[in-house]
């Protein structure tokens, strides 16, 4: 029995702490390979509404684990010498796309590999109707007009700064190349060939009975997020048993004409940056040490996958909820026990006091934090605060409840605002107090 894993016992009272004292999730399926073999450990329901007890073929959204198949299809497609990492993704898009350059260099498929492009986190011109699914409907002119119209801060491949509009967009610039739509590339060249049938973007009949509904972290229902154009970054749902076929093949238990690609991905790395010390970036890939991994998050979903890569152990972990806490922690703790664990607290179940609503239309407005801008809005009796990037893009809109006149909180998050106002009652400035962080004051902008 090999000693990096722990047992199924251990792994059972981590998920019933999780779910039924800490709240952090409806459902968590635990999934463990190593030497012995594979194993799935699974606490919670398909949803409050819904009892059914979730499994190893329960499908959940995998969120950015979507992006190590992104690399995988890249790293397979340069072992048949299809494309080659150094290629500028320009050569692979229509020619009417000006792909933006810098200092006279291009950004190449292992920029957008490796988050070294100089591309932001997420096009500036992406502007969801709903904040609940915020990709949907940006489609491949949205993309090609934003980057026609960018200018790169830095040069390709000069710093990581992880992007998921770079990672949609390899995936994007692949399927071209291959002629063929991102999902069809996925199913051809990886999971059918792995044996994976529960892995995709589009749910089967089979897979639609067994999809898990997604929570937000006050463990309410939310709808499924469509990543269209950029599903490279994000786009897939799959199972703990699909995924640990998927492990089986990195690993080397399960002979697979990707292996020589799986290996690749691990052989070319770049720094991250001093923040995170030694660790680097191969193919997607995260590494430290022996270890190997990428997390994920959608509206209504977390998930981790990883490796150790000596000990030839690997775990999956998939949330039908999605937090702050995530569960990166119990992914790496179940690879290297002396990593402990968070204890994050249960949400918030306070209810708040009524306020009048002239009251918040004092507050109502745009106010400027360090990285980004939060809007404050009224709707009816009900405020809501929702952040913008400098790009332009709007994250979830949440409901802020009153503790006092100017003392609000958020349920979803447990952060608490407080208005700082004038003579006359409206707000100047907003103090954001979040868990384990130094309060940071806003001024409202004019």
């Amino acid at each position: 029995m090999s000693n990096t894993i722990v047992s199924n016992d251990e792994i059972r009272e981590i998920l019933v702490k999780r779910i039924d004292q800490q709240k952090q999730a409806v459902g968590i399926v635990v999934g463990v390979i190593d030497c012995n073999g594979r194993r799935v450990v699974a606490h919670g329901a398909f949803s409050k509404d819904d009892q059914r007890i979730i499994d190893g073929d329960t499908i959940f959204e995998i969120g950015s684990i979507a992006k190590v198949f992104t690399s995988l299809l890249l790293a397979d497609m340069v072992s048949r010498k299809e494309v080659a990492l150094d290629d500028p993704a320009s050569k692979y898009l229509p020619e009417h796309v000006k792909m933006p350059e810098r200092s006279g260099k291009s950004i190449t498929l292992l920029d957008l590999s490796t988050h070294t492009s100089g591309l932001p986190r997420l096009p500036g011109n992406l502007k969801p109707k709903d904040p609940h699914n915020p990709y949907a409907g940006h489609s491949a002119d949205d993309l090609y007009q934003f980057l026609s119209e960018y200018t790169l801060p830095r040069d390709p491949g000069a710093e990581f700064e992880y992007s998921n509009l770079g990672a949609g967009l390899l995936g994007h610039v692949l399927a071209r190349r291959a002629g063929t739509d991102y999902e069809s590339l996925i199913r051809s060249r990886i999971a059918e060939p792995l044996g994976m049938p529960d892995t995709g973007i589009v749910l089967s009949p089979s897979m639609q009975q067994r999809m898990a509904t997604g929570h937000n972290p006050s463990l309410e229902p939310v709808a499924n997020w469509s990543l269209s154009t950029l599903a490279g970054a994000g786009g897939l749902r799959s199972s703990a048993n699909d995924m640990l076929t998927f492990l089986e093949a990195f690993l080397g238990y399960k002979e697979s004409p990707l292996g020589p690609a799986m290996k690749s991905m691990f052989e070319v790395s770049r720094p991250i940056g001093q923040s995170a010390g030694p660790a680097r970036i191969g193919l997607a890939w995260f590494m430290l040490g022996n270890g190997a991994w990428h997390s994920g998050g959608t509206g209504g979903f977390c998930s981790f996958l990883g490796c150790d890569l000596k000990a030839r152990a690997g775990v999956v972990v998939l949330s039908n909820t999605f937090t702050l806490a995530g569960v990166e922690d119990i992914g790496v703790h179940l690879l290297f026990p002396k990593l402990p664990l968070a204890n994050p607290a249960p949400p918030d179940k306070r209810t708040g006091i009524h306020l009048d609503p002239k009251l918040l239309d004092g507050y109502t407005g745009r106010y400027q934090l360090a990285d980004r801008i939060l809007e404050i809005t009224r709707d009816g009796d009900r405020l809501f605060a929702q952040g913008f990037t400098a790009q332009g893009f709007g994250g979830p809109k949440f409901e802020m409840f009153a503790e006092s006149e100017k003392k609000f909180f958020v349920k979803v998050t447990g952060s608490r605002i407080t208005f700082e106002t004038g003579p006359d009652g409206r707000a100047t400035s907003l103090i954001q107090h979040r868990a384990g962080r130094e309060p940071t004051t806003a001024a409202r902008l004019p």
